[in-house]
C-alpha cells in the first residue's frame, strides 16, 4: 500500500451564550447561561488516504487455501457429528427405509464410511477450486489496478 498523503483537521465549538437575559456582572454572562451541552472538546482527527494497487499473489494462494481448508475441517465435523445426531435418534434408518420401500430393495443401507470419504474428496475438489478462483480475482485486481489505479481507502483516526 503506497501513503498518497495525510491531512489534519480541528473541529473547535465555542460555547455559545444566551443573551436574551440580563448579564449578572458588567459585561459577563451569568455562568448559568452558558449552554455546556454545546461545548464540544477540541478534537484532532487524522485523516490517511491509502491506495491499494496491487496484491501478492502468493499471499493470496496461502491465505485462501488455509481458509477454504478450515472451513472444510468446520464443514465435515459438523456433518460428522450432524449424522452421529441423526443416527441416535434413528433418522438415518428412518431415510435407508424409505429409499428401500421407494426401490423395492429391502438390504438398503448407508455406508458412513464411503459417505465420509465422498465428502471429503468432494471438498477438497471445491478447495482447489475456490483458491483457483481467489488466486485468478488477485491476478485480475492486480491488472485493473494498473488501469485505474487501485482502491483509496480513507482511514480516520479520532483522539
Amino acid at each position: 500500500m503506497a501513503i498518497r498523503r495525510a491531512a489534519l483537521a480541528t473541529d473547535v465549538v465555542a460555547p455559545s451564550v444566551d443573551t436574551s437575559k440580563p448579564a449578572t456582572s458588567v459585561g459577563a454572562p451569568a455562568r448559568s447561561d452558558i449552554n455546556i451541552k454545546s461545548v464540544k472538546r477540541a478534537t484532532l482527527e487524522r485523516r490517511y488516504h491509502q491506495t491499494v494497487r496491487r496484491i501478492d499473489v502468493w499471499s493470496v494462494l496461502k491465505v485462501s487455501l488455509c481458509f477454504y481448508l478450515c472451513a472444510l475441517i468446520v464443514a465435515l465435523v459438523a456433518g460428522v457429528m450432524l449424522w452421529l445426531v441423526a443416527d441416535a435418534f434413528g433418522v438415518i434408518h428412518n431415510v435407508e427405509k424409505f429409499f428401500g420401500d421407494l426401490f423395492d430393495d429391502k438390504g438398503f443401507h448407508f455406508l458412513s464410511p464411503e459417505i465420509l470419504r465422498a465428502s471429503t474428496l468432494i471438498g477438497l475438489a471445491f478447495v482447489c477450486l475456490m483458491t483457483m478462483w481467489t488466486v485468478l480475482a488477485a491476478a485480475f485486481y492486480n491488472l485493473f489496478a494498473e488501469l485505474v489505479g487501485g482502491v483509496e481507502i480513507v482511514v480516520s483516526e479520532e483522539s
